[in-house]
């Protein structure tokens, strides 16, 4: 009879168990999906509508001495997309 009795018992433990892991499993990922966008663009935004991924400030080309201040100036290397000056980048 104990045995029987343990064979149940472990049987329904063990399905409580993963009904458990499966409901908290279920509310995570319900309560993670909502993700609010900002309503409101940056200049950057704006500016590069079409860049889904952002654009990178930092030219890879020749510029002026008064152009690498300027970025200096605004900390444009560690600007993280999409707050990034519309200065940081050239005219």
């Amino acid at each position: 009879m104990t045995m029987a009795f343990s064979r149940v018992f472990r049987t329904t433990a063990a399905t409580s168990a993963i009904a458990l892991l499966l409901a908290a499993g279920v509310a995570h990922s319900t309560g993670t999906r909502q993700i609010e966008a900002p309503m409101t663009q940056t200049a950057a935004e704006e500016a590069f509508a079409d860049a889904d991924y952002g654009v990178d400030p930092m030219v890879t080309g020749p510029t002026s001495a008064s152009f690498e201040r300027k970025q200096a100036d605004l900390g444009c290397d560690k600007a993280i997309w999409p707050n990034i000056p519309l200065a940081c980048y050239p005219d």
